[in-house]
């Protein structure tokens, strides 16, 4: 192999992965089975991660998919898809994503004429059923999701392939750049007619990895747009406003397992001084919620869970959230939010932009990781628009700065929000007018 070129190489490491995939099938459709008895696949329609369609394709007209990967990656690619729909109505949309979490709360916010699918796993068989059978004109994978038997087969089938808000981790970067994978990254890139990264630094990562230059173009983070969305039923979100009105109120979400120590041990210092405080903790995910409320009633703590819709009672200062796809409604509700995955080392941070957008105080800790670039260019854009602490002493400081003067809060949560609406504009005209330009008028 020393002697071949970067793309031979990369051909022999792709028949090596495609072999492996293909005799680790039988493992991979019980590791389905099993992630589907511990409720991790959809109970009836897992078979679609084998590439088995639940629903018909149209019969004419080219098809446009795009795939993410989760809710957040689902959640950017939405308004994008709307305005596909809007700029291209003769176009069929298909959406994939892999997880059931994203499933329930993308599948009521798509446009009704989206048709929603789950991956197929990227076994040969899987990948060429579902590509045989819904025929993909072009393909939009969002993020950073490289999966070889896709991109090729779709390459072979002559279907587009463009990669949206393009990233890779630190991490992801070191591992693509082993002399092994390096010339299979670089075939797989070699494929696409349009990378969008996420920032300069994402950009030349890309390069690095042999990405052509021709298809490098910038459109902006699709992770700034915040989708309106409008909730059928705002019942328990208005009245759950009203029992926050005579309260101050401060957010932590997005949580990960210990984060919640620094949360509660910040939350028992505030309320030696603002006895009417509600710290509203939702973590990343239900589950953790629900184990959280369970060790807080056993000290004999009162909590409020969300999903049980129970009254903010007097006493009660903690207020659970264990349910999905209400963060950005959560936003609304509170002055301050906290933005965790961000305060121990292997973390990489969420969203900020949600909470900006929603007029909050932003506030998140230094392990941001791809959201580095977001943190950077809101604080460029206005230094008070986004604090950056490294722990519980430092959030409590700050927290309690921002409770005991009016002024400064105020100037936080609008430094937040006008960093937001600066950097959002234009961002979803952007990314139709780069693919457009080099995806779908290139093939139909």
């Amino acid at each position: 192999m020393a002697m071949m070129g970067p793309m031979a190489k990369g051909e022999i490491v792709y028949k090596i992965y495609r072999a492996l995939t293909y005799g680790l099938s039988p493992l991979l459709h019980l590791h389905l089975h099993w992630r589907k008895l511990r409720g991790l696949e959809h109970p009836i329609r897992w078979r679609e991660r084998l590439g088995r369609p639940s629903l018909r394709r149209p019969s004419s007209g080219p098809l446009l998919w795009f795939h993410a990967v989760s809710l957040g990656e689902g959640m950017a690619a939405i308004p994008v898809i709307k305005f596909c729909s809007q700029r291209r109505p003769d176009v069929h949309i298909l959406m994939t994503t892999t997880t059931v979490s994203a499933f329930e709360v993308l599948k009521d916010r798509l446009p009704a004429n989206v048709i929603y699918q789950f991956a197929p796993i990227d076994t040969p068989a899987a990948m060429d059923a579902f590509l045989g059978y819904w025929k993909p004109n072009w393909i939009v994978i969002m993020e950073s999701e490289l999966w070889p038997n896709l991109i090729i087969g779709a390459s072979k089938c002559g279907i587009g392939l463009a990669l949206l808000n393009a990233r890779l981790s630190a991490k992801s970067f070191r591992h693509w750049s082993r002399p092994v994978l390096f010339p299979l990254m670089s075939l797989l890139l070699s494929k696409f007619s349009l990378i969008a990264p996420l920032s300069s630094v994402q950009a030349i990562h890309f390069q690095l990895l042999q990405a052509p230059p021709f298809s490098i173009k910038f459109s902006g983070d699709l992770k700034y747009v915040v989708d309106e969305y409008e909730q059928k039923d705002t019942r328990h979100i208005e009245y759950l406003q009203k029992q926050l009105s005579q309260k101050q109120v401060w957010m932590a979400a997005s949580i990960h397992r210990g984060e919640e120590e620094i949360i509660l041990g910040v939350h028992n210092i505030l309320v030696q001084t603002h006895p009417d405080i509600v710290t509203i903790i939702v973590p990343r995910h239900p589950q953790h919620g629900q184990e959280i409320a369970e060790e807080l009633q056993k000290g004999g703590q009162n909590v409020a869970l969300r999903s049980q819709h129970k009254e903010l009672i007097p006493g009660t200062s903690i207020y659970l959230v264990d349910t999905l796809g209400e963060l950005r409604q959560l936003y609304k509700l509170t002055p301050i939010a906290v933005i965790g995955g961000s305060f121990f080392p292997g973390l990489a941070g969420h969203n900020i932009s949600e909470a900006a957008a929603a007029g909050c105080a932003v506030l998140t800790g230094h392990h941001v990781g791809h959201f580095s670039h977001m943190v950077r260019e809101m604080q460029q854009y206005n230094s008070l628009s986004v604090i950056q602490v490294s722990g519980k002493l430092e959030l409590e400081k700050v927290l309690m700065e921002l409770f005991a003067d009016a002024k400064i809060l105020e100037s936080r949560q609008k430094a937040a929000k006008e960093a937001f609406h600066a950097l959002s504009s234009a961002v979803v005209s952007n990314a139709w007018d780069v693919l457009n330009l080099h995806l779908l008028r290139n093939k139909c």
